[in-house]
């Protein structure tokens, strides 16, 4: 159902961002407001956001805006799906806001229960999700490989309740979303996973409606620099959550230990993630490579500001060489389970997945004894007591990301 002409606020206003979509942008924009006239009860606003399209797109979103009622044109001089959400949704008079991918990989049929919830006021937010029962996903081992240890390495770091956190199929009530987006600080892919975060810990009802999902074979996402981004999102969230706790950090071997397992178990579904992203393209022993060198780093990082907090600055000297040691450990256990899968002649992902973190988990114990032993022991201050690390920014120098891979989760200095 289109708005009506008397002027009233539309029930809900769906955005649909776009980028150099001027092939498929028309089919998609028909189809989505033929079934809102024809099969959604609430009145609607279809808002296409062109996100600096560099090809024909802003033209074709303005023919159809000029032949379809009920749909209007936004234009973003830069990209970023979370920059074209929040441009939309702060402004928006409707009750509810809501967007989708313009490939509509998600069936439309699930677009009613995503916001029924929100205009009866039942939820807050709604998400559209294809991990819980009841979804039927058709797409490819990789990407689903890919997607599950995401959403398990939110769940195991942020301790968060829903399943699917970057279906893109969401929808909010606009004042939630109103009070949400000034606390959420990425505009491109790791928005919506922020926003899912900060709802939660802001106390707001968070509905999921399983969904059909077609995987589009002609996605333009860049999955390496996805993977890249939305890891170091996790790590700035996780620190933000710990910033102002006040209980004391662990530091007898017992709480050592526990708190070494969380963060090994999160480092080691990071490392999945960038391993299969890097997988296709550096190949299986340099995706290795890289994503052990990644994650080493924010390994060491994390574990110096929680786990071994209460034992004091290590010497840098201590820290190159052992991180190196580390990192040198890592690389030659993972890599000796890569070269038995490969002479194993399998072709099984979870199974060359089960390999890894079976090597990881020998080489995160060898991990822990030189930490404890070696990098984090115990320092004395002048004074007698342990000095107390508060910056872990001070472990490597200050550098972007575009200049060092390895500084993936130092770049957020002035959120730690």
């Amino acid at each position: 159902m289109r708005t009506k002409d008397s002027g009233a606020p539309p029930c809900v206003e769906v955005v649909v961002p776009v980028y150099n979509e001027e092939a498929n942008l028309a089919t998609s924009i028909r189809r989505l407001r033929s079934y809102l006239d024809r099969s959604f009860p609430f009145t609607s606003i279809v808002t296409v956001v062109d996100n600096g399209s560099t090809d024909g797109t802003s033209i074709v979103a303005s023919d159809l805006a000029a032949v379809l009622e009920g749909v209007r044109v936004v234009r973003l001089a830069d990209k970023g799906r979370g920059r074209a959400l929040r441009a939309v949704w702060s402004t928006s008079s409707a009750h509810v806001v809501a967007y989708m991918d313009v490939d509509l990989s998600t069936s439309l049929e699930a677009f009613l229960p995503l916001v029924a919830p929100l205009l009866s006021g039942h939820s807050d937010v709604a998400i559209g999700t294809r991990l819980a029962h009841g979804a039927r996903v058709v797409r490819g081992p990789k990407r689903e490989l890919i997607s599950r240890i995401y959403n398990l390495l939110l769940k195991t770091i942020l301790h968060t309740g829903f399943s699917d956190a970057q279906c893109g199929f969401k929808a909010a009530r606009s004042d939630v979303a109103r009070e949400l987006l000034p606390q959420v600080e990425d505009n491109e892919w790791f928005f919506d996973t922020e926003f899912l975060v900060l709802a939660e810990r802001n106390g707001f009802r968070i509905h999921e409606v399983p969904v059909d999902w077609v995987d589009d074979l002609d996605s333009r996402v860049d999955i390496i620099r996805t993977a890249r981004d939305d890891l170091r999102g996790l790590v700035r969230l996780c620190l933000s959550r710990g910033r102002h706790t006040t209980h004391s950090q662990p530091s007898d071997l017992p709480e050592s230990v526990a708190s070494f397992a969380r963060v090994g178990v999160a480092s080691t579904l990071a490392y999945l993630i960038l391993f299969f992203a890097l997988a296709g393209s550096l190949g299986r022993f340099g995706a290795n490579a890289l994503a052990l060198a990644l994650c080493t780093v924010a390994n060491t990082a994390v574990h110096r500001r929680y786990t071994f907090a209460g034992r004091g600055t290590p010497s840098s000297g201590n820290l190159i060489l052992g991180g190196l040691t580390a990192l040198t450990t890592s690389i030659a256990v993972t890599s000796l389970a890569l070269g038995v899968f490969d002479a194993s002649g399998s072709s099984s992902l979870p199974l060359l997945a089960a390999a890894l973190i079976v090597a990881n988990g020998v080489a995160a114990l060898a991990r822990f004894l030189l930490l404890r032993a070696w990098i984090f022991r115990t320092i004395k201050s002048s004074g007698g007591l342990a000095e107390n690390v508060t910056d872990y920014a001070a472990l490597v120098p200050d550098v972007e990301l575009a200049h060092s891979p390895s500084s993936v989760i130092l770049n957020e200095r002035q959120t730690g």
